[in-house]
């Protein structure tokens, strides 16, 4: 439960960072990169053992994490595409509802416990997800030309956190968490790298220490959040879909939590709703482990 928690907590902080960046006006591309980077060295220094590539890249999870790392910066992008198009609400909705995904996953595929008490907290759950991540009390609006991109988010999000669980479950040993970890930042920084050398070939790239102190104050925190994510994963008595209900919605909760007393948002009361329904889904999915 503790790596839950942490997880939980050091995902919550990536929040409030990306919430500082646009105070300080920080390039979001520029940042992000660097802070792939800065994950991918974190994870190298918390392997206990000395890295040899060739032994590595015969892993069974390498190519799994090659490909994981093109869909983390790819999910990022079209993150900011639909929050431009159709704006955060619909964004975050996307984000945290793709918890659907590794849910239906762990129950098709590992048979996890589907109680009556689950069901309902996981239901709530969603829910409050789309409650609390309402900007106006008008709802959620998607024009249908713009439907494509939150689409996207929810099914890369859905996949990026079924994938974790799955090589964890099958391919990454438990020595290998911080290696496997490293190795998912590391192909989405070179990624990331590839698209600011083109940036700059076209003369559209505007290096700054801002971004770059920015993207190392993310980078740490970001690691972490998967890095406990998967430990979080490896709790006997806790199934994947139990994982991802409490993440995902204590996630929201947290963060929220921290706009109001570290930015002053205001809340409207389909919000508050939202929370309500939140801490009533975290209690009941917890108590039917």
């Amino acid at each position: 439960m503790i790596y839950l928690i942490l997880s939980i907590l050091a995902s919550s902080l990536i929040f409030v960072i990306f919430k500082l960046f646009s105070k300080y006006n920080v390039d979001t591309l520029q940042a992000i990169v660097i802070n792939y980077v800065v994950a991918s060295i974190s994870g190298i220094v918390a392997y206990s053992d000395p890295i040899d590539i060739s032994t590595v890249s015969k892993e069974g999870w390498f190519y799994g994490a090659m490909g994981l790392g093109v869909i983390f910066i790819s999910v990022f992008n079209l993150m900011a595409i639909t929050t431009q198009k159709n704006g955060l609400s619909v964004a975050a909705v996307a984000t945290k509802m793709s918890l659907a995904i590794p849910i239906i996953f762990g129950i098709l595929v590992y048979h996890e416990s589907t109680g009556i008490v689950k069901i309902i907290g996981i239901i709530i759950a969603l829910f409050a997800v789309y409650l609390t991540s309402m900007k106006t009390a008008e709802g959620i609006s998607i024009t249908k030309e713009n439907l494509i991109f939150p689409l996207l988010v929810f099914i890369g999000s859905g996949i990026i956190d079924t994938s974790l669980k799955f090589f964890e479950t099958n391919y990454v040993a438990e020595n290998d968490v911080p290696v496997f970890s490293a190795s998912i930042f590391g192909f989405a920084a070179i990624v990331g790298i590839c698209t600011l050398v083109y940036k700059a070939i076209q003369g559209s790239l505007k290096l700054s220490i801002r971004n770059v102190i920015a993207g190392i104050g993310l980078g740490v925190p970001n690691y972490f959040s998967i890095y406990f994510l998967i430990k979080a994963l490896r709790y006997d008595n806790m199934d994947s879909s139990t994982v991802f209900t409490i993440n995902n919605v204590a996630i929201l909760l947290v963060s929220t939590v921290a706009g109001i007393i570290l930015f002053r948002e205001r809340l409207i009361l389909k919000n508050w709703i939202g929370i309500i329904l939140a801490i009533i889904s975290i209690i009941l999915v917890a108590f039917s482990i």
